[in-house]
């Protein structure tokens, strides 16, 4: 493994640098419109002040409020969602007619309308932050109940009066919804396929779950991403992407494993191995954080993401101890 590791550390070297033309080529864009529910595979998808259009914006809450992930639920990677095409198209707004369709094994459909008015529930929370949201109704919540044996309510971030932000320790000013923490999560498929050499059984990138995959950079370039160009957004690479057991998690079957890929990112993306002058040493570490510029001001209204970017590295980190995490 120190080989490995090693061999890996020379390419993340080589990946940091700019020469002028494209680093790498957006080669997916995800959007998770309910926290740790199944993520939509878009061609192209728009940004907003909190991160792309409709991603964690519908959250599923316990009987007190607080938000239900993958972590103690494993069973929210069954469920599906589905949104209209046309959802993601420049300046699109829904009319009465229009709804996200969720999907579960077992259950039948259920329907959400996306330009309704909805009750507001208090107490929601979400890590660090509570506050209110819009409650999607009994239908959501008897729906929701009968798939986890147990009282559960559907919420709807209510962005007219809610604000959470992110950390201002690595981002000031930046806003999100129901995501962990920040707005996007950038990863390689470089680095998915340097992990997929050394596991016994290959995995595949939805564990990670990233809103935008990108190819044709070294293994694990993307941590050395200070500042990078996306069809003229500028986008911040602001803190590693520590992992939690959701990576362990079977999004097909909803089963985690033991110890995969966890174990083996343990011998060569772990804190210890990264970061030695940061205290969590155990805390492993894959994809980064990031968050849009444009995003703080109407600059950034209409603006794409899409299949097919081409990525320029502005900035880059000099070394993975500058990283911050």
């Amino acid at each position: 493994m120190e080989k490995i590791a090693s061999f890996l550390s020379s390419l993340l070297a080589a990946g940091g640098g700019d020469s002028g033309g494209p680093a790498a080529t957006v080669t997916s864009v995800f959007v998770y419109p309910i926290k740790s529910c199944r993520g939509i595979s878009v061609p192209q998808a728009p940004i907003t002040a909190t991160g792309f259009k409709w991603d964690r914006q519908w959250m599923v809450v316990n009987s007190e409020g607080r938000g239900r992930t993958q972590r103690v639920e494993p069973k929210l990677a069954l469920i599906q969602v589905e949104l209209p095409p046309e959802a993601f198209a420049e300046d699109w707004q829904p009319t009465p007619d229009d709804h996200m369709v969720i999907r579960a094994p077992g259950m039948e459909p259920l329907k959400i309308p996306l330009a309704s008015e909805c009750a507001t529930i208090y107490d929601v929370s979400v890590w660090e932050w509570s506050g209110s949201a819009y409650d999607e109704g009994p239908e959501a919540a008897e729906w929701f109940s009968t798939f986890f044996g147990n009282p559960t309510r559907l919420v709807r971030f209510k962005e007219e009066s809610e604000t959470r932000l992110t950390d201002p320790d690595y981002a000031r000013g930046y806003k999100t919804m129901f995501s962990d923490g920040f707005p996007f999560l950038i990863t390689s498929q470089g680095s998915l396929d340097a992990l997929n050499e050394i596991l016994k059984e290959p995995i595949p990138i939805n564990r990670f779950r990233p809103n935008i995959l990108v190819e044709g950079c070294h293994p694990y370039a993307e941590d050395l991403w200070k500042t990078i160009r996306i069809n003229k957004l500028t986008f911040q690479g602001v803190k590693l992407c520590s992992r939690c057991k959701v990576p362990t998690i079977n999004q097909e079957t909803g089963i985690p494993s033991t110890t995969e890929p966890t174990k083996t990112l343990q011998t060569y993306r772990s804190g210890e191995v990264l970061l030695p002058s940061h205290k969590n040493k155990r805390q492993v570490y894959f994809g980064q954080n990031a968050v849009c510029k444009e995003s703080l001001s109407a600059n950034g209204e209409g603006r794409m993401v899409k299949v097919g970017d081409p990525v320029y590295v502005m900035r880059s980190f000099s070394s993975s101890n500058e990283v911050p995490a």
